[in-house]
């Protein structure tokens, strides 16, 4: 049964990569705004935001690359909702595939495409300046967390695929999430904010996250942060899952 759903999933996943492959533009249109947000908050922003020494792009960067992956997770949704509403998943149900392939490779097909989308914000941010000595263990730190967050905010983003009745119901489910790290330690500290924001912002998941990939690339010791942002993907990740797969079943008994 683990040997079938390994292969179909494999199989879906080479779907929706060709659709991709085919459509760039979707991956492009994906960066274009953390990368336009970089331009606009180091160099017209930057020199106006104190951050306690440093280059700001160093600073701003964790907060931009959970944006990647927030505007990524939508095109996830919308591709699940044009299978859906399409009938390509009652096709599939009357062939002998595994169930839950049909979901996964909708998944993995949206880890590849985030991760490629952070790699090229990744590579702007070095060309304007990013840089770190972290290490190699830091740095497989760094992707893990990120990969962990993709994972939760891609089964997120299946039930609005499954459940949205139109194009503008599936794509305006991402907005909250995209606007999430405005309010956290991503583009400021949280120390100057008003009271009521600062505490929203300090006990919000985007602020551990951001604040332990900051530390990770900075060698500097990553505290409690680190641990709570663990906590924040997982959580996510397992409630995200199994919301999910009910919306599935439910959707195709």
């Amino acid at each position: 049964m683990t040997t079938s759903v390994s292969r179909d999933t494999t199989v879906l996943l080479k779907r929706s990569l060709r659709h991709i492959l085919r459509s760039p533009d979707t991956i492009i249109t994906t960066a274009i705004t953390p990368i336009a947000m970089l331009l606009l908050f180091v160099y017209v922003f930057g020199g106006a935001i104190q951050v306690g020494g440093g280059r700001y792009v160093n600073y701003l960067l964790p907060g931009v690359l959970l944006i990647t992956v927030a505007s990524g997770i939508a095109y996830t949704a919308f591709r699940l909702f044009t299978d859906v509403s399409g009938g390509i998943f009652e096709r599939f149900q009357s062939m002998p595939i595994a169930r839950s392939a049909l979901l996964w490779g909708h998944v993995l097909t949206s880890v590849v495409a985030n991760l490629i989308s952070l790699v090229l914000v990744v590579l702007v941010a070095l060309a304007m300046g990013f840089r770190s000595g972290a290490g190699v263990l830091a740095w497989l730190a760094v992707l893990g967390i990120l990969l962990l967050f993709t994972l939760a905010l891609t089964w997120l983003a299946v039930i609005p695929g499954l459940t949205a009745k139109s194009v503008d119901g599936v794509s305006g489910f991402s907005y909250p999430l995209i606007f999430l790290p405005f309010i956290s330690s991503a583009f400021v500290p949280t120390a100057g904010m008003p009271g009521p924001v600062r505490w929203f912002a300090q006990h919000q998941p985007v602020t551990p996250i951001v604040n332990t990939l900051r530390n990770l690339y900075a060698e500097q010791p990553v505290g409690n942060d680190g641990w709570i942002a663990i906590v924040w993907c997982v959580g996510l990740l397992v409630v995200a899952y199994a919301l999910a797969m009910r919306t599935y079943r439910r959707k195709m008994a």
